[in-house]
């Protein structure tokens, strides 16, 4: 689902414009960046858990030749399944 199918969605569900569900899911994924940003995490209950962890420098392959290679440490985002999302997912 794209973008612009979920605004689409947004409207129809809400019974509103496309306009207001644009702005809408900005604000959204605005609020979830700043806090991801600043070492939060974000819970929706049923839904998930968005939040930011660590990852360890580590020394990696080069596929092609099979040269070291240092991979810097960095921060990633993550997203875990609450269990009712997990369970409409799995059918149950």
């Amino acid at each position: 689902m794209t973008r612009e199918e979920i605004i689409t969605q947004m409207a129809s569900d809400a019974s509103s414009t496309k306009v207001a569900a644009r702005a809408a899911l900005d604000s959204f994924l605005g609020c979830v960046t700043k806090t991801l940003k600043k070492g939060g995490k974000v819970s929706l209950v049923g839904f998930g858990t968005f939040s930011v962890s660590k990852r360890n420098a580590r020394v990696g392959r080069n596929p092609q030749t099979g040269a070291a290679i240092n991979i810097a440490a960095r921060k990633v985002a993550r997203f875990k399944a609450g269990k009712g999302l997990s369970d409409t997912v799995n059918g149950k």
